[in-house]
């Protein structure tokens, strides 16, 4: 692929952007590509170490804010007629508390599922203490009051950090692949409204 195909490929991923962000990542790769030329490689090398179209547009289209891509869709619409205008304002009571009472539903799903992971941090906190201060005090009570019972306490601290050690990891995974959840419907909802400008 040379640069022009690749330069044509991404504007098309990225028609439903701001105009000015298209072209600020467009002179961007340009000039990356011109750079690697003049150190040596060719057309399709520099292009080629740029990464592929597909990768780039969605590294694009993750980092733009949402709130860029509705004003430019809200600024390329067309005003909407007399008939529409009425309907509209008419049906505001229906369609206002449906939209209200959507946003209410993902806003909830959202808080329960981070809700979870901070729960299971809270567990692994609690473990992580209690697996300390047992150990503790099983040495206070091997040293001051009875082996056997300093021990059993010794033992049950042990256990809790154990358990703590596996939380650790089970509550990292949970928030890593909570997190990736987010900004893959980030990244989905912008581009549901790009291809809707594209379509159009």
């Amino acid at each position: 692929m040379n640069k022009q195909e690749f330069l044509s490929g991404l504007q098309a991923r990225l028609s439903g952007l701001p105009q000015a962000e298209i072209e600020d990542r467009l002179a961007f790769y340009s000039e990356m590509i011109d750079d690697r030329m003049e150190d040596g490689l060719s057309e399709e090398e520099a292009v080629s170490a740029a990464g592929t179209v597909d990768d780039i547009a969605a590294r694009i289209i993750a980092d733009i804010p949402f709130s860029k891509i509705v004003k430019e869709k809200i600024k390329s619409k067309k005003k909407p007629g007399a008939i529409i205008m009425t309907l509209l304002i008419l049906g505001s009571p229906i369609w206002i508390s449906l939209a209200i009472a959507a946003f209410a539903v993902i806003l909830s799903v959202y808080v329960s599922l981070w809700s979870v992971i901070i729960s299971l941090w809270a567990v692994f906190s609690s473990l992580a203490v209690c697996g300390l201060t047992l150990t503790a005090a099983g040495i206070g009570f091997l040293i001051f009051v009875s082996a056997p019972t300093g021990l059993a306490v010794i033992g049950i601290g042990t256990v809790c950090a154990g358990l703590s050690i596996l939380m650790f990891f089970g509550c990292k995974s949970a928030t890593k692949y909570t997190m990736l959840l987010t900004k893959r419907i980030a990244v989905q909802t912008k581009k549901f409204f790009i291809d809707k400008e594209k379509s159009k």
